[in-house]
């Protein structure tokens, strides 16, 4: 098995690619041990080494965050090792009892919003999610209130220090071109 990584904008980020559907439907963020534990066998391990806060599954990769202590060249290893193993053993990823995360979990906006919102869906799953992706992260909709659009940011987005610049000069720019009731985009 092969598992290739990448570089995403966020430096304390890495995205690991091992070759196989990592997550069938839907995403799953992590971002501590506790929250790992039980849902996750995969994202369980990947928290027993030391430095990692943050774990990440989308469609067909791992996004790990690192805290301040050790460098790329020294976690890497463990985690390609401990990822491989994973699915050398034909572990599931999530556990029978968890379910993935649904985008539209406690989402809000104003009923007369609504087609607003059906527009931002479409704009977010089909021109932003998808480059998002490619970062080792995701965006999901979160609100629409009086011209603000509310967004979740998971994965190498989450803390990522170019994340205020991918909101505000590019998702807000192409929300504002497409639907002039936009005024600004904020993440919760």
């Amino acid at each position: 098995m092969f598992i290739q990584t990448e570089a995403t904008p966020n430096p304390a980020t890495l995205k690991f690619l091992p070759g196989k559907v990592v997550m069938d439907d839907g995403t799953a963020d992590f971002r501590d041990e506790d929250s790992a534990s039980e849902a996750s066998p995969l994202a369980a391990k990947l928290f027993s080494i030391p430095g990692v806060n943050g774990v990440f599954f989308g469609y067909d990769f791992v996004t790990i965050t690192k805290d301040e202590g050790p460098e790329w060249q020294h976690l890497k290893p463990a985690v390609l090792g401990t990822i491989m193993e994973h699915f050398m053993s034909g572990d599931p990823v999530m556990a029978k009892t968890h379910a993935p995360q649904a985008d539209g979990d406690g989402e809000f906006f104003d009923a007369d919003d609504t087609t607003i919102v059906t527009t931002i869906k479409e704009l977010l799953e089909t021109r932003v999610r998808p480059a998002v992706a490619q970062d080792g992260g995701d965006i999901t909709f979160k609100g629409y209130k009086e011209g603000t659009v509310f967004l979740n940011m998971k994965g190498a987005c989450a803390g990522c220090p170019s994340s205020t610049a991918t909101l505000k000069h590019g998702i807000q720019n192409l929300l504002r071109h497409f639907i002039p009731e936009v005024k600004e985009v904020e993440a919760v």
